[in-house]
């Protein structure tokens, strides 16, 4: 394969995206995997779906498409590739599959998980459902494929609020992540019955925290994911998804911001904002840690782990992810 990796001029290119969060020391213990990777995409026709949680060298890197949750299950519809793999975690690869049914769809490793698909099963939905008859289920796309199988329809942090108030009833069942549905129900006014799946980042963060940063900061702008506690959105100046974040950097109105997510999403932000000061707290994701150059090296070598759903879940797994696209 050496003969056809990429030449040094590309590999130079592709530092300078990255240059202000990678030390040049790092990015030379990169380079080998991310021209293999390069040339491995060529030869399989495959596409890297990168969460905005990914590494800077992998985000910025070798992605060819970048994003939220929102984000990668729009644009994982009808890609002309081959294969795709997904720098992300299970659900988001489920959500690629039922999405791309007829793609090849790679996860690099098998144990990036997610507390919050991890926190429900196909059975709790069905018991909500039966103590709460004729309630909707609304369910976040961190879910597995079963999950949103047994649901009415999908949302994600970026369109929570909209899919809940267009489906104008008065009482919706929101599953799995209770601070994102908490946070709704305030935004809404819409009776919401939760469930206690956590995101075990996000959950770690306190209103006590907040404060702290904003005293040793006070000119720091902070934006706060929803499925933080709702004490701690109270606390922040703006709250939304990875995407809103980006767009709220973006926009220019602050130059010094903290970002109240997955720390990986700052060190993205800020090799493409040299003119914003981030403050860092750092919670880490284990799970999309997992994914790393190497993994995805290898998982285009030997073309694994493909990710298969069973036939009985997809139509209704799709159909819950479709609707919320509708919507």
């Amino acid at each position: 394969m050496s003969e056809t990796l990429a030449a040094p001029s590309q590999l130079d290119a592709l530092y300078d995206r990255v240059a202000r969060v990678v030390p040049r020391l790092e990015w030379d213990l990169f380079a080998d995997d991310i021209a293999a990777i390069l040339e491995l995409k060529r030869r399989r026709n495959a596409v890297i779906l990168a969460h905005n949680y990914q590494t800077p060298e992998i985000f910025h890197c070798i992605a060819d498409i970048r994003g939220d949750s929102l984000a990668l299950a729009r644009d994982a519809q009808g890609l002309d590739a081959e294969v795709i793999v997904m720098a992300g975690v299970h659900f988001m690869a489920e959500t690629a599959k039922l999405m791309n049914p007829d793609r090849t769809v790679l996860m690099p490793s098998l144990e990036a998980g997610c507390s919050l698909a991890d926190s429900i099963t196909a059975e709790d939905v069905r018991a909500l459902r039966r103590a709460h008859p004729g309630v909707p289920v609304v369910t976040y796309v961190n879910s597995t494929a079963e999950v949103k199988a047994e649901s009415d329809i999908c949302c994600t942090s970026a369109n929570a609020r909209r899919i809940v108030e267009s489906l104008g009833v008065p009482r919706v069942i929101m599953i799995p992540d209770e601070f994102l549905a908490q946070n709704v129900q305030r935004e809404t006014g819409v009776e919401i019955i939760t469930w206690r799946g956590h995101c075990e980042v996000h959950e770690r963060f306190t209103p006590q925290e907040i404060r702290a940063w904003r005293a040793d900061n006070p000119d720091v702008a902070v934006l706060a994911h929803p499925e933080c506690p709702p004490a701690v959105v109270a606390e922040a100046d703006f709250s939304g998804s990875t995407a809103a974040m980006s767009d709220f950097v973006s926009s220019g109105a602050h130059r010094k911001v903290l970002l109240v997510t997955e720390c990986s999403m700052s060190d993205n932000l800020a090799a493409t904002h040299p003119d914003v000061e981030f403050v860092r707290p750092c919670n880490l994701c284990p799970h999309m840690k997992r994914i790393t150059l190497r993994a995805i090296r290898h998982a285009l070598e030997t073309m694994s782990h493909e990710v298969t759903i069973p036939e009985h879940l997809v139509a209704g797994g799709r159909r819950a992810v479709e609707r919320m696209l509708a919507a």
